[in-house]
C-alpha cells in the first residue's frame, strides 16, 4: 500500500515489530544480495553502464573510420553508437518506471493508470463531451 492512500497508521507495537524485523532483514547479507538482485533498477543501472561503454566504443569506431578514411567503418560505428543509447534511454526508463515490482526474484509490470491533465486528453475528453447537434 502506498503512503497517502488510504493509509491506517501502526500502532506503537507494530511500528516496534516492523522496525525490529526491518534490522534483523538488513542486517542478513543472503536476504540483501537476493533483494538487490530481483531489483529490476539494479538490472536498469548495469544496462545503462554497459550501454555507455558500446557508445564509447561507437565513437572510438566513427573516429577511426574517419582517420583512416573508411567510411563504412565510420557509418557502423555511428548505427553502434544510435542503437546503444537508444538502449540506455529504454533502460533507463524501465528503472525509473514506478510500477515497477520484483515478485519472486523476477520483475512484473502493473498496468498503468491513464494520465489524466494531457493536451490529448483534454481535446478527446471535449471531443467525447461535445452537444449531440454537432455529430
Amino acid at each position: 500500500m502506498r503512503p497517502g492512500r488510504n493509509a491506517v497508521p501502526l500502532s506503537e507495537h507494530e511500528q516496534r515489530l516492523f522496525d525490529q524485523i526491518e534490522r534483523s532483514l538488513a542486517e542478513d547479507p543472503k536476504f540483501a544480495s537476493a533483494v538487490r538482485a530481483s531489483d529490476p533498477r539494479f538490472h536498469a543501472r548495469r544496462r545503462i553502464v554497459v550501454a555507455a561503454f558500446v557508445i564509447i566504443a561507437g565513437l572510438a569506431l566513427v573516429v577511426y573510420g574517419t582517420v583512416s578514411r573508411n567510411t563504412p567503418l565510420g557509418v557502423a560505428g555511428f548505427v553502434v553508437m544510435l542503437g546503444a543509447a537508444a538502449f540506455a534511454m529504454q533502460s533507463r526508463r524501465k528503472g525509473q518506471a514506478t510500477d515497477l515490482h520484483a515478485v519472486g526474484g523476477t520483475a512484473s509490470r502493473r498496468t498503468r493508470q491513464p494520465r489524466r491533465g494531457g493536451f490529448i486528453d483534454r481535446l478527446e475528453e471535449r471531443w467525447k463531451q461535445r452537444p449531440e447537434g454537432h455529430r
